[in-house]
């Protein structure tokens, strides 16, 4: 990094500015404390400062953990979201839980690459392997598990995605200064004796910039499909529920469209907490939690087309999709076949929960169906890939030849299980030619009035 890059970065943290929480940390020298850019401490002198581009960058420097502004919690790099080569594929991946399941040589053979390269590629971009980068996500969630369960601290560890219980003590100590016991206890408002797993996990799913709810949760009103998915409450107090299948069983997760900050309040329910740190990552895709505003705002924004909805709408979000295999067989299916076809094919949960009562079935569930089984062959044989870690190019090229997917609905299924955020509506409105971001000029000119 130069010393003007630095200094760029520095006048960030200067001015708190959170448009950079995410996008890259600092770190103190004289205190051993790594934080946010919008911390609200005291700002320290620029030459004590180092920067990194990842909190476990930061953590395998020797630095610790903020207090107060817990930069551990913030939301992620848009940068990996838009990002269609190795790295963005491998961080997706990593968010997902890929390194916890199947350890480093699964990710790199998901990525088509040796482990040598995959971590030699991170260790240049980001300043940490596959392995530091896993670590750090499972030190969060094992923080949100202390401070939000009455879990026996062994179970946490274990859930969190640790190996052992001293791997879990020992990075618990270097990344918080503190042991598990006492970075429990120091919670406000921790959960009392009452509080049992069963009751869900409550989380603050952080955004970045404004956040336009009410788009979102209008979109995922109009297609809820019920008995897997149920919006309930006026406008603008809205509650978005649905189920979730997940690696090592199911869940149902909550979330309320009211933001008291910048954040939206949230409950996953697990059969399996080793789901946690996956099933977060799923709905951060599904709400888009990790996008940059302020750089859609600026490209779209220049185009006379688009001034007008991005000034009236800010914050406007592509959604993704919690499950993206169900939402590419439900996009060739449509809402009454897919309603059909949870009925007769859907695993049911063990227990309903409100009027959600099923999962939607999975690829190989529909092979033989006149309408998805082409589809459905391809996801279940791996001809298709559709995980976070997917090539968008190969993925693209694949839908492409799969009967039954014309090609308006293989641009959906790229926006929405894809993440693309550079897809325009073939049969949509014309959309201007600002990448990256054509599926969010799409999605302003959908929201806004005509």
């Amino acid at each position: 990094m130069t010393d003007d890059e630095g200094d760029t970065l520095y006048q960030a943290v200067s001015s708190r500015d959170a448009r950079f929480d995410g996008e890259f940390f600092f770190a103190v020298r004289t205190t051993g404390i790594y934080c946010r850019p919008s911390c609200p401490a005291v700002t320290p002198k620029r030459r004590n400062v180092a920067f990194y581009p990842t909190a476990a960058a930061a953590q395998g420097h020797g630095f610790r953990a903020c207090r107060r502004c817990r930069p551990d919690a913030v939301p992620g790099s848009a940068e990996w979201n838009v990002r269609a080569d190795v790295v963005g594929r491998a961080v997706r991946m990593i968010g997902d839980g890929v390194v916890d399941r199947e350890g480093v040589p699964g990710l790199a053979v998901r990525l088509g690459y040796s482990t040598r390269q995959v971590q030699r590629q991170l260790t240049a971009e980001l300043g940490a392997g596959p392995v530091a980068l896993a670590r750090a996500q499972r030190a969060h969630t094992a923080r949100v598990l202390l401070q939000t369960t009455t879990l026996p601290v062994t179970e946490i560890a274990f859930a969190a995605g640790f190996a052992s219980v001293r791997q879990f003590n020992d990075t618990i100590r270097a990344v918080y200064a503190r042991t598990p016991t006492e970075l429990r206890a120091e919670t406000a408002g921790a959960p009392g004796p009452g509080t049992a797993p069963a009751t869900g996990v409550p989380l603050r799913l952080a955004y970045r910039g404004p956040y336009a709810a009410r788009e979102v949760f209008d979109l995922l009103a109009a297609e809820a499909l019920p008995g897997v998915e149920e919006v309930t409450g006026p406008p603008g107090d809205r509650t978005y529920r649905r189920t979730l299948r997940l690696p090592y069983g199911p869940g149902t997760v909550a979330v309320d469209e009211r933001a008291p900050g910048r954040w939206l309040e949230a409950r996953l329910c697990l059969a399996e907490l080793r789901d946690l740190t996956t099933a977060v990552h799923r709905l951060r895709r599904l709400l888009d939690l990790d996008a940059d505003p302020y750089a859609v705002a600026e490209r779209l924004g220049a185009d006379p087309r688009l001034a007008g909805p991005v000034t009236a709408r800010p914050g406007v979000r592509s959604p993704g999709a919690a499950d993206p295999e169900e939402y590419a067989l439900r996009a060739v299916l449509g809402p009454g076949e897919s309603a059909r076809v949870l009925v007769e094919s859907g695993t049911p949960l063990d227990a309903p929960v409100g009027t959600l009562r099923a999962l939607f079935p999975a690829p190989a569930d529909l092979t033989g169906h006149p309408v998805a089984g082409a589809l459905a062959r391809a996801l279940a044989d791996g001809t298709l890939r559709l995980d976070p870690g997917a090539d968008r190019d190969e993925a693209a090229r694949v839908l492409a030849a799969v009967p039954g997917v014309d090609p308006r609905t293989a641009a959906r299924i790229r926006v929405r299980s894809l993440g693309d955020p550079d897809v325009p509506d073939p049969d949509g409105p014309d959309v201007p030619e600002r990448a990256p971001w054509r599926s969010y000029a799409t999605r302003y000119l959908e929201v806004s009035p005509r």
